[in-house]
């Protein structure tokens, strides 16, 4: 993540603002503790992050097609953050259309975060602390260590290497996915 070069923070009516304005329209920018952080990736993690979408998408359309699955530029409201995980999953029974908001207000429930090379540590940690304490599953992804952190606000975080399998809990029952499948060579 490049933080923008403002100087001081900003309120988070005045960064709603800000990315309507139209030099920000095709930026992806997230507020983060009072900050505009521009998120920045590149493909290897674009492509991790399309793989995940991908294996979700196919278990959703598998198992009744019950929740909504959003992309890194779907935005969402977090205890009063602005976040746009690379992907977001949201159940239907809590929305049930298709949103078309800019940020969606209902806090998501799966958040999954790949961590890019610009990405700032303490951004992701922030992000991870938010999500979960807005109850979200929270999956960060390390392409380069090729690990995947899965923080639930039930259970002790677990790591998982290129040996496990990520598995949904109750959130997903029954999605599985080794997590070698994750990092396409």
């Amino acid at each position: 993540m490049v933080t923008t070069p403002n100087l001081r923070k900003m309120t988070v009516e005045e960064f709603d603002e800000f990315v309507l304005l139209p030099e920000n329209t095709d930026r992806r920018l997230e507020y983060i503790g009072g900050r505009i952080v521009e998120v920045v990736s590149n493909m290897y993690c674009s492509i991790v992050a399309a793989m995940i979408i991908r294996w979700l998408g196919k278990y959703l359309i598998e198992n009744g097609d019950f929740g909504w699955l959003s992309a890194p530029d779907g935005g969402f409201k977090v205890l009063g953050d602005r976040y746009m995980p690379d992907v977001g999953f949201i159940l239907k029974s809590k929305y049930p259309k298709a949103p078309h908001e800019t940020w969606i207000s209902l806090p998501l429930d799966l958040a999954v975060e790949v961590i890019s090379p610009s990405d700032d540590e303490h951004d992701v940690r922030a992000k991870a602390v938010n999500y979960l304490r807005a109850g979200a599953v929270v999956w960060i992804v390390d392409p380069d260590k090729k690990v995947v952190q899965v923080l639930t606000p039930e259970a002790a975080p677990r790591l998982l290497t290129l040996n496990d399998t990520l598995d949904g809990g109750t959130l997903l029952p029954g999605f599985t996915l080794p997590v070698k499948d994750i990092f396409p060579e």
